[in-house]
């Protein structure tokens, strides 16, 4: 967190967990895979502090206003994490390996969003809901984490959040409900 991924090194892990070179290695097979390894379990931790507390129903407005309460309330402490989110994403041609390793559990962090959101077990969930409606909620993670790292002082709060969403939904539903008027009518 204190180097990011690109500048820590091998030697930077050594010196800080006590341990020799070639466990890395041993271990983990490379630097990558092991800073790839406790990015996975460091954003497990900050999912697990800001879920615990949510309130309202199951995919209600309330329930996506409690959840983004909960990431925000910790933007903080999570702005170092937030920003080697952005070198990961940013950095693909120079970390093909860490972002190879992080794409492929990216699957598990859209369930995770809908189970918060919606309360369904991840393991109910269809291949199709996970691309799409998990898809939908990682693009607003990133978006308000971009938001944040750039200008906390003007980011969204969880309440502009998700009164956007309301707005948002409700021009869907009125479009939705004057294309049916109009079908009914011809």
């Amino acid at each position: 967190m204190e180097k990011g991924f690109v500048r820590t090194t091998a030697r930077d892990i050594v010196n800080a967990s006590g341990t020799n070179l070639a466990s890395i290695g041993y271990h983990y097979g490379s630097k990558d895979a092991l800073l790839t390894q406790a990015y996975i379990e460091l954003i497990q931790q900050w999912g697990d502090t800001w879920t615990a507390d949510r309130v309202g129903e199951d995919g209600s407005l309330e329930r996506f206003r409690s959840v983004w309460e909960g990431i925000v309330s910790g933007h903080e402490q999570s702005g170092p994490l937030w920003a080697a989110s952005m070198e990961v994403a940013l950095g693909g041609e120079r970390l093909p390996q860490l972002r190879q390793l992080l794409a492929a559990s990216q699957g598990e962090g859209r369930k995770g969003m809908i189970a918060l959101m919606t309360g369904r077990p991840e393991e109910e969930l269809t291949d199709r809901e996970v691309r799409t409606l998990g898809a939908f909620y990682q693009a607003l993670l990133n978006g308000l984490m971009i938001q944040w790292i750039f200008d906390p002082e003007s980011a969204a709060t969880a309440e502009e959040f998700t009164e956007g969403m309301r707005m948002a939904a409700e021009g869907i539903f009125r479009a939705a409900g004057a294309r049916a008027k109009g079908d009914d009518d011809a």
